[in-house]
């Protein structure tokens, strides 16, 4: 069975239940930046982790997977048992990483190590993700209820903050110190 189908070639693409959207369509740009979001954690994962952060990163990639089949189903919430107790679970390793790491006292660049990189690139499209669930909800929302549940967004933006606690992380551990913003 080849892997093309050619039912894509015109610009529009196929939705879990059958329905055809263009390929610029709202909900192909969330679960897409999703998908995206999920690749750079693959990057991440080919360097050399520590066992556990190794299998932090695998339980937010299964995650974003699910997050990822919701967004691509009209009214898709098979994510929720593993988002909303996920919203907690990124919580405890955001205050974990922020316990380790001295007090922040200005913006940083994104800069310092290669791992503290690759977080900070992960970071921002987690952002991107966000704004894309976000544009999707809006675009969605009838009578003010959107059948794209909310959890969703929390889980993304508990997770920009995470990577961005983790870039500094990385950074501390390796004794490179943050890059502070300097105003013009």
């Amino acid at each position: 069975m080849p892997i093309y189908t050619r039912t894509g070639d015109h610009g529009d693409t196929g939705l879990f239940g059958n329905q055809r959207v263009p390929k610029d369509h709202v909900r192909i740009e969330a679960y897409g930046t999703i998908d995206e979001l999920n690749s750079f954690l693959g990057l991440l994962r080919s360097e050399a982790l520590e066992p556990e952060f190794d299998a932090n990163v695998a339980a937010i990639q299964n995650a974003l997977f699910d997050i990822g089949a919701d967004l691509a189903t009209e009214g898709g919430r098979a994510s929720l048992p593993r988002v909303e107790p996920g919203i907690r679970e990124l919580e405890r390793w955001i205050d974990a990483s922020e316990a380790s790491l001295p007090q922040l006292r200005t913006f940083v660049l994104p800069a310092g190590n290669r791992r503290a990189a690759l977080l900070h690139v992960l970071r921002t499209v987690a952002r991107r993700a966000e704004r894309r669930y976000w544009t999707l909800v809006h675009a969605t929302t009838t009578n003010g209820v959107s059948n794209v549940p909310e959890p969703i967004g929390i889980y993304l933006n508990r997770l920009s903050d995470l990577f961005f606690s983790w870039a500094r992380r990385a950074n501390h551990a390796a004794g490179v110190a943050d890059v502070p913003w300097t105003r013009s």
